[in-house]
């Protein structure tokens, strides 16, 4: 594939701004370059804008080249890059399945780029056909989200790869979730397809939610023309330092993830013994969806216990349908009883 063929002309053209730690990549002993405050305070100095050392650690995780790795301020200025990169205002469109990821269609509204919207089939499968037939020549992006939010489900492979083989514009798949799935990311597939963009986040498994780092692997080319457009210096010093040693902590991460798998299982026991929930549906992330026989009104019960969960009937084959993020064992039990309690109600 043409890679530069799916830019905007501007982009295509542009002169990417240079820092002054672009022009100088290096250690010295006076820094009089950049205009910075010299008295050392541990944040005077501007960080380094293309986290090298950050990168340098997820690429021993993740198994991808660090020219492969671009990290975001959260997983949502990654997908405003791709949105600027490739969509030119009321031309160009972008496709998704639905429901999906609730910034989809808001960063299609900021970058004026219309969003097409595919009904996933019942119980949230989708169809890779009814996706490719949705789009046309100015189609410039795909965006699948899977695990899918808000079901939490992952999403056929097979049929991702209808719309990857098709080859007419950039797929990104977000992963937010994936640590919680029980199979292989899209990263694997990475080198096989140059149209492929995986945007994963240390918000969910890694427990970085306050930090806001995303991170988004393509090829070297795609991340290349994402680092021209983004803000020079997007991850500030201490988010840099705290995803590191967070990176840096991968047996604690390993654990965390164990504890709310094993309480996972624990939960949907309780909602598949509950009379309360009518349908639980299959989930491969850190949260359940179910629904109910009046969301609403169980939401309620549950805020009155101060307990809060997420009331998603307003999302399509999502009627009566509440959301239940994993917390810890005190909270999930939390949960449990508040749920017997209104069942008694």
């Amino acid at each position: 594939m043409n890679i530069k063929s799916l830019l905007r002309d501007n982009i295509r053209s542009m002169t990417p701004y240079s820092s002054a730690r672009d022009e100088f990549d290096s250690i010295a002993e006076v820094y009089l370059d950049a205009n910075e405050n010299p008295f050392e305070n541990g944040m005077n100095r501007y960080p380094d804008p293309y986290q090298k050392t950050v990168k340098t650690r997820l690429s021993e995780i993740k198994g991808v080249p660090a020219a492969n790795i671009l990290i975001g301020n959260g997983s949502d200025e990654v997908l405003d890059l791709i949105y600027r990169a490739f969509c030119e205002p009321k031309i160009n469109n972008v496709v998704s399945h639905n429901p999906s990821y609730g910034m989809y269609p808001v960063l299609s509204e900021i970058n004026d780029v219309p969003l097409r919207k595919v009904n996933l089939e019942e119980n949230f499968v989708l169809d890779g056909q009814k996706m490719i037939d949705a789009s046309d020549e100015n189609t410039k992006v795909f965006f699948i989200c899977s695990p899918n939010n808000p079901s939490g489900n992952l999403l056929n492979k097979e049929e991702i790869r209808k719309i990857l083989d098709l080859k007419r514009g950039i797929v990104v798949i977000d992963e937010a979730y994936i640590d919680f799935a029980e199979t292989d990311s899209w990263l694997v597939d990475l080198n096989k397809y140059p149209n492929l963009i995986v945007c994963q986040t240390l918000s969910k498994a890694w427990g970085l939610a306050g930090l806001r780092v995303g991170m988004c692997f393509a090829s070297a080319e795609i991340i290349k023309v994402l680092n021209a457009i983004k803000p020079p210096y997007n991850i500030n010093i201490l988010s840099q330092k705290a995803a590191l040693d967070a990176l840096n902590r991968e047996e604690e991460f390993k654990q965390h993830l164990k504890v709310i798998m094993a309480e996972k299982v624990k939960i949907e026991k309780a909602l598949t013994d509950s009379k309360v929930i009518k349908k639980l549906f299959p989930s491969d992330s850190n949260f359940v969806l179910a629904r109910v026989e009046n969301a609403l009104e169980l939401y309620n019960f549950l805020l009155k216990r101060k307990v809060i969960v997420r009331n998603r009937s307003k999302e399509y084959l999502c009627d009566n349908c509440l959301r239940f993020t994993i917390g810890t064992p005190v909270e999930n039990q939390r949960l449990i009883e508040g749920i017997a309690a209104y069942e008694k109600k």
